[in-house]
């Protein structure tokens, strides 16, 4: 059984996520998300998946003003892809934000998981970019019905 929470900064649950982040997101890039300056995270909002006390999936989000955040840091454990963890920690993390006020949601999505984003409700916005050495799509979503944007 599969349990969303809010993970507090610098707390255990925090550590498993950045150990998960750095596993599927960045040493595949020949990265370490260990040699990056994590203290502005402190500010963000931090959300994950676990299975019993281990942290399966995570997320965080950045307030970027008081009706849009930014997305980032989406990971999945390996063994848990493809079963629908994903979209559960997607759309908890949406409706978490949407209690917060929140109306606009982006995010800079890798190019491999543009279709999975899409199928959530996200759409393209401008051009394909690189960023960590990989092609990436802004893309974003309303939370907010009647925001045509």
């Amino acid at each position: 059984m599969t349990q969303f929470i809010e993970i507090s900064f610098l707390s255990e649950n925090y550590d498993q996520a950045c150990q998960l982040r750095n596993e599927i997101l960045r040493q595949p890039l020949g990265l370490d998300l260990r040699e990056e300056d994590l203290s502005a995270e402190a500010d963000y909002f931090h959300f994950g998946i676990l299975e019993g006390s281990r942290v399966i999936a995570c997320g965080l989000a950045i307030p970027v003003s008081a009706v849009k955040a930014k997305i980032r840091q989406m990971a999945v454990a390996g063994a848990f892809q493809n079963q629908g963890i994903g979209k559960k920690l997607l759309y908890n993390i949406e409706a978490s934000l949407q209690q917060r006020g929140f109306e606009l949601l982006e995010l800079d999505a890798r190019a491999t998981a543009v279709g999975f984003y899409q199928k959530l409700g996200y759409e393209k916005v401008g051009e394909e970019f690189q960023s960590v050495s990989i092609p990436h799509q802004r893309m974003r979503k309303s939370l907010k019905k009647s925001l045509q944007e």
